[in-house]
């Protein structure tokens, strides 16, 4: 399955407009809404609180926090939310993960900071917990570095995909041993460097592991411009994607499908902003029923 989705805001000041986008995405047929995790700043919704009400206001679409700010959400704690949304949605959710980054934010909400080292081992220690507090069996005990639980059951509801936003080599081989898809970082995209150098990576931690690659999704945030007609360069001189007429969407993204493998895109607007209403009516109404009709074939 090739998943197409879009980036709603997180600012308290837009909460109406991104109810509406949530809304007009789930009613156009769009499989993924995706909000960002930023709890340390004041003018933007809690990431969970906003998924949870936005899945509740829409009847098909996915939810995903892009990415999931670890530091700040005990595992064991971040298992039962998604565990109960999923619960609740009948598992219109995927668990985004991430390393975290900005530390001088996160210790202002009282979180101690990490190393580079230490916030690696920490990921992998919370997916593994994660995984291990779903879909039901015998009690829990994990005494891990960062992670403890005792004697925890696991709730009867199983763990939604962990997609990550890793970016650094460490990290990178993290997603390759546990997890089930990876979002490139920096809106990079199937012909950057970045993922040239960093999806190898991946593939050789999980055949280590004695996984399957193919088995681990690569879901593309996109951000540009849809236009009414054709752009004469889709793409800057250093290769970053631009935009362009539907039309010269749904060739990029079927040839991103066919012949680079790619598994989802998320649909941003220049800059990376959230998209407008305009351009998901575009996405979900032209592009993306023509991409899945070409991808079939």
């Amino acid at each position: 399955m090739v998943h197409f989705g879009i980036g709603v805001s997180t600012a308290v000041s837009a909460t109406a407009g991104t109810v509406r986008r949530a809304v007009q995405a789930d009613r156009g047929g769009l499989d993924l809404i995706t909000v960002s995790d930023h709890p340390y700043h004041a003018d933007r919704l809690d990431a969970y609180a906003e998924i949870g009400v936005l899945l509740g206001k829409t009847e098909r679409v996915s939810g995903l926090v892009s990415v999931t700010n670890l530091p700040t959400r005990p595992a064991a704690m971040l298992a039962r939310t998604v565990t109960s949304l999923s619960a609740l949605t009948g598992g219109r959710i995927v668990l985004g993960m991430g390393v975290g980054g900005l530390w001088d934010d996160i210790a202002r909400l009282g979180f101690p900071k990490l190393t580079p080292g230490q916030a690696v081992r920490a990921f992998e220690e919370g997916i593994r917990l994660v995984k291990m507090l779903g879909g039901g069996g015998d009690p829990v005990t994990f005494d891990g570095e960062f992670h403890q639980v005792t004697d925890l059951a696991p709730a009867e509801e199983a763990v939604p995909p962990v997609w990550t936003g890793s970016v650094g080599p460490k990290s990178l081989a993290v997603t390759g041993r546990v997890a089930d898809g990876w979002l490139p970082g920096h809106a990079a995209d199937w012909l950057s460097e970045r993922y040239r150098s960093s999806r190898p990576l991946i593939d050789k931690a999980a055949v280590d592991a004695g996984r399957d690659p193919a088995e681990i999704a690569t879901v593309y945030n996109f951000p540009g411009r849809i236009t009414a007609e054709p752009l004469a360069r889709t793409r800057t001189d250093d290769g970053r994607w631009i935009g362009g007429s539907p039309a010269q969407w749904i060739e990029e993204l079927t040839g991103a499908v066919l012949e680079h493998d790619a598994a989802g895109f998320v649909l941003f607007g220049p800059g990376g902003s959230a998209p407008d209403e305009v351009a998901v009516a575009r996405w979900a109404g032209e592009i993306v029923p023509a991409v899945r009709e070409a991808v079939a074939k």
